[in-house]
Protein backbone atom coordinates (compact mmCIF):
# COMPACT_ATOMS: atom_id res chain seq x y z
CA UNK A 1 0.00 0.00 0.00
CA UNK A 2 2.87 2.28 0.63
CA UNK A 3 3.89 1.89 -2.96
CA UNK A 4 0.40 2.99 -4.03
CA UNK A 5 0.67 6.06 -1.84
CA UNK A 6 4.11 6.88 -3.21
CA UNK A 7 2.81 6.41 -6.75
CA UNK A 8 -0.11 8.74 -6.07
CA UNK A 9 2.21 11.35 -4.61
CA UNK A 10 4.44 11.15 -7.70
CA UNK A 11 1.43 11.46 -9.97
CA UNK A 12 0.20 14.45 -7.92
CA UNK A 13 3.60 16.17 -8.13
CA UNK A 14 3.70 15.54 -11.92
CA UNK A 15 0.24 17.01 -12.36
CA UNK A 16 1.19 20.02 -10.23
CA UNK A 17 4.30 20.58 -12.40
CA UNK A 18 2.22 20.16 -15.55
CA UNK A 19 -0.23 22.75 -14.27
CA UNK A 20 2.64 25.17 -13.58
CA UNK A 21 4.00 24.64 -17.07
CA UNK A 22 0.56 25.09 -18.77
CA UNK A 23 -0.39 28.30 -16.92
CA UNK A 24 1.26 30.65 -19.48
CA UNK A 25 -0.29 29.04 -22.60
CA UNK A 26 -3.69 28.81 -20.91
CA UNK A 27 -3.51 32.53 -19.97
CA UNK A 28 -2.68 33.36 -23.60
CA UNK A 29 -5.66 31.30 -24.79
CA UNK A 30 -7.86 33.12 -22.27
CA UNK A 31 -6.61 36.50 -23.58
CA UNK A 32 -7.32 35.44 -27.18
CA UNK A 33 -10.83 34.31 -26.23
CA UNK A 34 -11.52 37.63 -24.48
CA UNK A 35 -10.35 39.52 -27.62
CA UNK A 36 -12.64 37.35 -29.75
CA UNK A 37 -15.48 38.17 -27.35
CA UNK A 38 -14.86 41.91 -27.74
CA UNK A 39 -14.66 41.60 -31.52
CA UNK A 40 -17.87 39.62 -31.79
CA UNK A 41 -19.59 42.09 -29.46
CA UNK A 42 -19.24 44.77 -32.19
CA UNK A 43 -20.17 42.38 -35.01
CA UNK A 44 -24.00 42.73 -34.86
CA UNK A 45 -23.74 46.53 -35.12
CA UNK A 46 -21.34 46.26 -38.05
CA UNK A 47 -23.62 43.81 -39.85
CA UNK A 48 -26.59 46.10 -39.19
CA UNK A 49 -24.71 49.09 -40.66
CA UNK A 50 -23.60 47.13 -43.71
CA UNK A 51 -27.08 45.77 -44.34
CA UNK A 52 -28.50 49.29 -43.97
CA UNK A 53 -26.04 50.61 -46.55
CA UNK A 54 -26.85 47.74 -48.90
CA UNK A 55 -30.56 48.43 -48.45
CA UNK A 56 -29.98 52.11 -49.27
CA UNK A 57 -28.01 51.19 -52.39
CA UNK A 58 -30.78 48.85 -53.53
CA UNK A 59 -33.43 51.55 -53.00
CA UNK A 60 -31.31 54.01 -54.98
CA UNK A 61 -30.98 51.44 -57.78
CA UNK A 62 -34.74 50.86 -57.82
CA UNK A 63 -35.40 54.60 -57.96
CA UNK A 64 -32.92 54.97 -60.82
CA UNK A 65 -34.57 52.13 -62.74
CA UNK A 66 -37.99 53.71 -62.22
CA UNK A 67 -36.69 57.01 -63.59
CA UNK A 68 -35.20 55.23 -66.59
CA UNK A 69 -38.51 53.46 -67.23
CA UNK A 70 -40.38 56.78 -67.12
CA UNK A 71 -37.89 58.34 -69.53
CA UNK A 72 -38.10 55.37 -71.87
CA UNK A 73 -41.89 55.62 -71.85
CA UNK A 74 -41.50 59.26 -72.86
CA UNK A 75 -39.04 58.32 -75.62
CA UNK A 76 -41.05 55.40 -77.01
CA UNK A 77 -43.18 57.60 -79.31
CA UNK A 78 -39.98 59.12 -80.69
CA UNK A 79 -38.66 55.64 -81.44
CA UNK A 80 -41.92 54.80 -83.20
CA UNK A 81 -41.66 58.04 -85.15
CA UNK A 82 -38.09 57.25 -86.18
CA UNK A 83 -39.25 53.78 -87.25
CA UNK A 84 -42.10 55.30 -89.27
CA UNK A 85 -39.69 57.73 -90.92
CA UNK A 86 -37.37 54.82 -91.74
CA UNK A 87 -40.22 52.83 -93.27
CA UNK A 88 -41.41 55.90 -95.21
CA UNK A 89 -37.89 56.50 -96.49
CA UNK A 90 -37.62 52.86 -97.49
CA UNK A 91 -40.96 53.06 -99.28
CA UNK A 92 -39.93 56.29 -101.00
CA UNK A 93 -36.65 54.84 -102.21
CA UNK A 94 -38.32 51.64 -103.39
CA UNK A 95 -40.97 53.69 -105.23
CA UNK A 96 -38.24 55.72 -106.90
CA UNK A 97 -36.41 52.58 -107.93
CA UNK A 98 -39.63 51.12 -109.29
CA UNK A 99 -40.41 54.33 -111.21
CA UNK A 100 -36.94 54.46 -112.71
CA UNK A 101 -37.14 50.79 -113.68
CA UNK A 102 -40.59 51.31 -115.19
CA UNK A 103 -39.34 54.24 -117.16
CA UNK A 104 -36.38 52.23 -118.43
CA UNK A 105 -38.62 49.35 -119.40
CA UNK A 106 -41.01 51.54 -121.38
CA UNK A 107 -40.43 51.93 -125.02
CA UNK A 108 -38.84 55.34 -125.31
CA UNK A 109 -38.14 54.86 -128.94
CA UNK A 110 -34.94 55.28 -130.77
CA UNK A 111 -34.75 58.99 -129.92
CA UNK A 112 -33.59 58.37 -126.33
CA UNK A 113 -31.10 55.69 -127.27
CA UNK A 114 -29.91 57.54 -130.34
CA UNK A 115 -29.21 60.74 -128.45
CA UNK A 116 -27.96 58.93 -125.27
CA UNK A 117 -30.67 60.52 -123.11
CA UNK A 118 -31.53 57.48 -120.97
CA UNK A 119 -29.63 58.81 -117.96
CA UNK A 120 -31.23 62.24 -118.37
CA UNK A 121 -34.72 60.69 -118.38
CA UNK A 122 -33.83 58.61 -115.32
CA UNK A 123 -32.52 61.66 -113.45
CA UNK A 124 -35.60 63.70 -114.39
CA UNK A 125 -37.91 60.93 -113.21
CA UNK A 126 -35.95 60.59 -109.98
CA UNK A 127 -36.05 64.35 -109.40
CA UNK A 128 -39.81 64.47 -110.05
CA UNK A 129 -40.44 61.60 -107.63
CA UNK A 130 -38.31 63.26 -104.93
CA UNK A 131 -40.14 66.55 -105.43
CA UNK A 132 -43.56 64.85 -105.13
CA UNK A 133 -42.61 62.86 -102.05
CA UNK A 134 -41.09 65.95 -100.41
CA UNK A 135 -44.33 67.83 -100.98
CA UNK A 136 -46.35 64.93 -99.48
CA UNK A 137 -43.99 64.75 -96.50
CA UNK A 138 -44.31 68.52 -95.88
CA UNK A 139 -48.09 68.26 -96.03
CA UNK A 140 -48.06 65.41 -93.51
CA UNK A 141 -45.65 67.30 -91.23
CA UNK A 142 -47.89 70.38 -91.32
CA UNK A 143 -50.87 68.26 -90.32
CA UNK A 144 -48.90 66.79 -87.39
CA UNK A 145 -47.60 70.22 -86.30
CA UNK A 146 -51.08 71.75 -86.42
CA UNK A 147 -52.48 69.09 -84.08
Amino acid sequence: MIWVGIGLIIIGIALFALTGILIKPLNKVAAILSDVKETTKELPETVKDISGQANEALHTGVDTLQQINVQLKELTPIFYLVGDVGRATHELSSNMVNAVEEFEQKETGTFATRKNLESLYGAATLGMMIFQKAREFNNERNVIDNE
